[in-house]
């Protein structure tokens, strides 16, 4: 484990909740505001007996445990890990980019809710995450995810140097058509972010009139966040 955050009002819709960061991602997208995470092993380990005994502590305080990352379904010992937590009590979440469909699939049926990065349109993910593919792979999630039933948000971060508002408004046609109806668009945040790769400071192109307009007609619900800090 990478890390954990005690308590968040903001990963779980609607729920008190504690974050559970999985070390290490295959993707490489210049924007990610977790870059020690990225590695099979970073500077901070935990282990799992060490959060399985913060989660004892918080039964009754929290209501649900999420598993970011990184990205938590590259690890192999995830259905185990959500096992022991439902079997606290806690709801649980995932928060993934839906790399790896085929387990996504086998453990869709553990979680309660799910939030799936989505980084481009499909046919122009490699320039994003650098990996051959990876639109395949997401596209692929994101109709696992939406056929299962379970409770979602597709969302994506949004720096003006990778994806321009024709772009931006062509992933929003591209998950409508899948059916999905619930999408949040946020704004880059600079922490932890490469400048070398990106400039520290970009717009929002969801902010345009027309843009948030047509958005907004594609879905029940669409949110537009600004950078935390």
């Amino acid at each position: 484990m990478g890390g954990l955050t005690p308590l968040s009002c903001s990963d779980f819709p609607g729920a008190l909740s504690a974050v559970i960061f999985c070390q290490g991602c295959p993707w490489r997208c210049g924007y990610c505001h977790n870059p020690h995470l990225l590695p099979a092993r970073g500077p901070r380990q935990m282990t799992w007996d060490g959060v399985r005994k913060f989660l004892l502590r918080r039964r009754g305080l929290l209501d649900a445990v999420v598993f970011s990352g990184g990205e938590p379904t590259l690890q192999a010992a995830l259905p185990h890990a959500v096992g022991e937590v439902r079997a606290l009590g806690f709801k649980v979440g995932l928060h993934t980019a839906g790399m790896f469909p085929l387990k996504l699939k086998r453990w869709l049926a553990l979680l309660d809710w799910i939030g799936m990065d989505i980084k481009a349109p499909f046919e122009d993910y490699e320039r994003i995450t650098g990996v051959p593919g990876s639109g395949a792979r997401a596209s692929a999630s994101a109709r696992l995810i939406l056929a299962s039933g379970i409770a979602y948000e597709f969302r994506t971060t949004v720096h003006s140097a990778l994806l321009s508002q024709p772009q931006l408004m062509r992933i929003g046609e591209q998950l409508a058509q899948l059916g999905a109806r619930c999408y949040a668009i946020q704004e880059f945040r600079a922490r932890g972010a490469d400048p070398d790769r990106l400039p520290r400071q970009a717009h929002l192109p969801v902010r345009e009139k027309d843009c948030r307009s047509t958005l907004s007609g594609l879905f029940d619900k669409l949110d537009v966040r600004a950078a935390a800090a």
